[in-house]
C-alpha cells in the first residue's frame, strides 16, 4: 500500500510542496522533513509558526522557520501544514500489563487461565504500540512479573514489536502485599530485607526501583542508598502525609501518586519541603476522580471502536464483559471522595511552583493506554496549569525527571528524533493531543 506525502523545494521564501508517493510499510528513509507546521519544542518558551524540522540518523540536524531551513533533495517530506509539531510524550507511570479492565482479581485469574507468562506479555505488546500510536514515544512502567517487563522492554528496544521506549521496574518493593499477583511485588519485614531486593532487581537489569506500601522511613533509606550505588532512580507510591514525608526524608527521587486518591490537601509545612527541594512529584490525578464521572457522562468512550480493533477477540470480550455495572465496581468505591478533593489536591502543586511530570497509572480500570496521557494532561489545565507548562511537563520536565534531558524531551539540533504530529493548536484546545497523526521515534516513522 502506498501513501501520498509531499516533498519540497524553496524558491525565494516561498514553501512549495510537491507529492510523491512513500511506502509507508518500508523502513523510514534516512532523512526526514516535517515541514510547515507549529512547532513547540518542549520548553515553555512561544511556538514557532510555519516551521520544518530535519532528521537524519535518528536525530535532529535542523530547526527553523521553513523559508529559513536547507530541505535536504534527499529528504522524505511530511506535511505538517495546519498542525502542531511537539517532542514525543513521556508517561512517568504505566501499567503494560493491564488494559483498562474493571477488576484486577478478575482480570489476573483470566491471564493465568489463559496462558499466564505468555498471555502477560502479549498483553503488554498490545499496551505498548497503543501507547505508541498515542503519541507516547517513551514510558515508565511500574509493577509487573520481573522476566516480562524485562523482556517486552529488550524486544521493543530490538524492533521486534512496536513501542515507547521502556524503562520497566519490574516487581515493586512492599511490606504490604496487594491484590497484583504475587511475582508482581517482593515483599519484606526489615530494611536489610529491602535493601537485599534492591539489590536484586537492580543487577537483574531493571531502569527504576519502585517503592510501594507500607514502607518505614528506615526501608525507604536502604532502598535509595542501595539503588542509588546502582546508578538507579526510585520512584515511591505514596499518598499519606506520613509516606510523603518519610520517602522525602530518605531520598526518593519521584514522589508518585502523592496528593491524588482522595487525599487531602497537605499542610504548608510539607509542601514547601518538597518545593524548595526540587523533588517532582507525578500526581496520576486524572485515573479515577476525573475519568469516572466522565464516563458517566459518556459511558460509549468503553465501547471504542479503536479498542476492538487493538484487542484480540478474547481479551475484547472479556474487558468488555468487566464493564458492566461499572459504577459498582470496587476500585471506584473511594471515588467519591476523591471528586471532592481532585482540584484542590491537583492545584496545591501547579499553585506553589512544584516540579510536575506527568504520569497516568494507564491501564487501571477504564484507563486506556490509547487515551490515559491526553487526560490526564487535561485534567492538569483544567485545574489552572497552562498549557504550555502542562505539554512541557510532558516531555522536557519528564526527560529530566528520567535523567535523559541530554537526548529527550524537546525539539533541538543534536537530540534523538522523538517527535509527534497532532491535529490543531493545543494551546487553544488542550485535546488537540488526542488527534495524533504522526509519530516518529528514533527518526522513525511509526505512525503517519
Amino acid at each position: 500500500m502506498k501513501k501520498r506525502l509531499t516533498n519540497i523545494v524553496l524558491i525565494s521564501s516561498l514553501v512549495l510542496f510537491v507529492t510523491v508517493p512513500l511506502n509507508i510499510h518500508a523502513q523510514s528513509p534516512q532523512t526526514l522533513a516535517l515541514v510547515g507546521g507549529m512547532l513547540l519544542n518542549g520548553y515553555e518558551s512561544p511556538p514557532l509558526h510555519h516551521a520544518a524540522v530535519v532528521i537524519k540518523d535518528g536525530k535532529i540536524i535542523e530547526v527553523g522557520r521553513a523559508s529559513d531551513v536547507n530541505i535536504p533533495a534527499s529528504a522524505t517530506v511530511i506535511d505538517t501544514r495546519g498542525k502542531t509539531m511537539l517532542p514525543g510524550l513521556i508517561d512517568l507511570h504505566a501499567h503494560l500489563a493491564i488494559l483498562g479492565h474493571g477488576s484486577y482479581p478478575r482480570w489476573f485469574k483470566w491471564i493465568e487461565e489463559n496462558g499466564g507468562q505468555e498471555m502477560t506479555e502479549r498483553v503488554m505488546s498490545i499496551s505498548a504500540r497503543q501507547l505508541l500510536m498515542a503519541g507516547v514515544t517513551s514510558a515508565v512502567d511500574l509493577g509487573a512479573t520481573l522476566e516480562s517487563s524485562l523482556h517486552v522492554r529488550d524486544r521493543i528496544k530490538n524492533g521486534q514489536i512496536k513501542g515507547p521506549r521502556l524503562f520497566v521496574s519490574g516487581p515493586w518493593i512492599t511490606r504490604r502485599m496487594s491484590v497484583f499477583p504475587p511475582a508482581y511485588q517482593r515483599q519484606i519485614n526489615t530494611p536489610d530485607e529491602a535493601a537485599n531486593e534492591t539489590k536484586k532487581l537492580a543487577e537483574s537489569g531493571v531502569n527504576v526501583i519502585k517503592a510501594h506500601s507500607g514502607l518505614e522511613l528506615a526501608d525507604y533509606r536502604a532502598i535509595v542508598k542501595t539503588a542509588h550505588n546502582h546508578n538507579l532512580p526510585v520512584h515511591a507510591h505514596v499518598y499519606t502525609p506520613e509516606s510523603v514525608r518519610a520517602a522525602l526524608d530518605a531520598g526518593v527521587d519521584v514522589l508518585t501518586h502523592a496528593g491524588s486518591a482522595g487525599t487531602a490537601p497537605y499542610e504548608h509545612g510539607l509542601l514547601q519541603d518538597i518545593v524548595n527541594a526540587g523533588r517532582p512529584v507525578v500526581i496520576t490525578a486524572a485515573h479515577r476522580p476525573w475519568i469516572f464521572p466522565d464516563t458517566i457522562a459518556f459511558p460509549e468512550r468503553l465501547q471504542d471502536p479503536q479498542l476492538e480493533l487493538d484487542f484480540p477477540p478474547a481479551i475484547h470480550s472479556e474487558v468488555q464483559d468487566s464493564f458492566k455495572s461499572f459504577h459498582t465496581l470496587a476500585y471506584f468505591s473511594t471515588t467519591p471522595r476523591q471528586m471532592r478533593f481532585r482540584e484542590s489536591s491537583l492545584k496545591q502543586w501547579i499553585e506553589k511552583g512544584a516540579v510536575m511530570g506527568m504520569g497516568t497509572d494507564s491501564g487501571t480500570p477504564m484507563n486506556f493506554h490509547t487515551e490515559a496521557l491526553w487526560r490526564e494532561i487535561k485534567a492538569h489545565v483544567d485545574t489552572g496549569m497552562s498549557p504550555l507548562r502542562a505539554i512541557s511537563a510532558a516531555t522536557q520536565v519528564n526527560a529530566r525527571i528520567l535523567g535523559r534531558s541530554s537526548d529527550l524531551g524537546t525539539v533541538e539540533i543534536g537530540k534523538l528524533a522523538d517527535i509527534i504530529v497532532v491535529e490543531g493548536n493545543p494551546l487553544f484546545d488542550i485535546t488537540a493531543l488526542s488527534r495524533v497523526t504522526t509519530v516518529i521515534k528514533n527518526g522513525e516513522v511509526q505512525k503517519n
